[in-house]
């Protein structure tokens, strides 16, 4: 696969509001892959699509437990509370503490269109949700509480 160039913080993309995936073939297919490869290259547990460029509601979340592809992901349950300290590929050297849930559920579809649901704990349940954030235009800045 291809690596993608990741934008950075001051790049318009990143405030935007991605749109729905409606079809399910290979070109999406191809961008997952790229994604997942470009991820790993940079060292990072999650990439969202408006990262590389891509306004789709598409992110990657590996918390070392293999790549979880979630296509149209929506929260659907979340619980207690964590306050970490998390980083993000496009804003390189910057770190904040956020107050996050401490576990969440999310619906999402894979890159054929099945939908299910995975759930995570933690520094996963963060991730869901810092990815998450990107296809809405939030960046974890924006919900820094501290910075350490």
């Amino acid at each position: 696969m291809a690596l993608r160039n990741i934008v950075l913080k001051d790049d318009p993309i990143l405030r935007k509001t991605s749109r729905s995936v409606l079809d399910f073939d290979k070109k999406l297919s191809d961008l997952i892959d790229d994604m997942i490869d470009t991820m790993y290259e940079a060292d990072g547990c999650g990439l969202a699509a408006p990262q590389v460029g891509i306004l789709r509601r598409i992110c990657i979340v590996d918390v070392g437990e293999g790549p979880i592809e979630m296509v149209n992901p929506v929260i659907i349950e979340e619980s207690g509370v964590q306050e970490e300290a998390e980083g993000c590929l496009s804003l390189p050297g910057e770190y904040g503490v956020t107050r996050r849930p401490m576990k969440v559920t999310v619906r999402a579809q894979n890159r054929k269109g099945e939908t299910f649901t995975v759930s995570g704990e933690g520094l996963k349940a963060r991730a869901f949700c810092h990815e998450i954030d990107h296809l809405n235009g939030i960046l974890y800045i924006d919900k820094v509480i501290r910075k350490d």
